[in-house]
This record gives structure tokens, sequence and C-alpha cells, in this order.
């Protein structure tokens, strides 16, 4: 059953594979059950025991019945969460079909429907023009230093 999860270190057994991604993982206050791969990044699919996704490991070992003409889709929509009751088993289609945009962007304010393509906007107006500022501040502070270097001061 392991030999079909892709990228798996074959020295794993169901049981070391269980304790080693127990080991790495951690729970939260949502329900989630959160691993640490080989990354640093959070909120991106880990990779685990070789070089195979967490998520898939974690439905092989703790649910079982792994296909691998399917895709390990996470209900919670957590990516790097392996909790067994999170997982489940569902076409390349129905996956894809999940995946749409959320009403709100990852800092929370409401994205805005583009109107030529009547779907949400890819970039968050707000969030897009606090960046801009921040760029313009840290620019602005930039030049003044250059400037300070050569002993020009602000005019």
């Amino acid at each position: 059953m392991l030999s079909a999860v892709t990228g798996l270190s074959r020295h794993f057994t169901e049981d070391s594979l269980r304790a080693h991604l127990l080991a790495r993982a951690a729970r939260r206050d949502d329900g989630c059950l959160i691993v640490r791969g080989y990354g640093s990044r959070r909120d991106v699919h880990q990779k685990v025991a070789g070089r195979a996704w967490a998520h898939i490991a974690a439905f092989a070992v703790f649910v079982g019945g792994y296909d691998p003409d399917l895709d390990v889709d996470q209900s919670c929509g957590v990516s790097d969460c392996i909790e067994p009751t999170h997982l489940r088993q569902v076409s390349r289609a129905e996956n894809c079909r999940d995946r749409r945009r959320d009403h709100r962007c990852r800092n929370g304010h409401e994205r805005e429907v583009d109107e030529a393509t009547g779907r949400y906007r890819r970039v968050c107006r707000v969030c897009n023009a606090e960046a801009q500022r921040r760029w313009r501040q840290r620019r602005s502070a930039e030049v003044a230093a250059a400037r300070a270097g050569y002993g020009r001061g602000d005019g």
C-alpha cells in the first residue's frame, strides 16, 4: 500500500511512517494537525519521509485505501494539514473546482469583482496600495540616505 505513494522512502513501514508524521506535527486550536516538513514556508504543501507529499502519506497511513489515480484534498483548506478527518480523495476535476478564489484576500479584505471577466480580481487593491506606500517610503529613505552620504542634504 505504501508503495503507491510517489516519492516515499522505501525504508518506512506503516508504523514508522505514522510515528514520523505524528512527531513532526502539531495540533492547532481549530482542529488541524499541521505538519512541519522539510521547507520553512507555512500554509503550503509539505514534503516529508523522502520526497513524498505529507498529506498523501498521511492519507495512506491514517485513512487507508489510497488510490494513486485520485487526488488527496484537505476539506479544511489548509495545505499543510494532515488531520485524517480533513483528508479525502477526489477526482482531479473536483479538486480543481474546489480551488476557486476566496471572497477575501489573505489579509481579510473583501475582493472586488473584475467587470471584464466577472471573476474576483487576482490582486487585492487595498493590499496593493499598502505595499506601494511601503515601497515609496523605503525608496525615499534610501534616496535621502544616499544624498546625505554625498553631503547634498535635502535639496
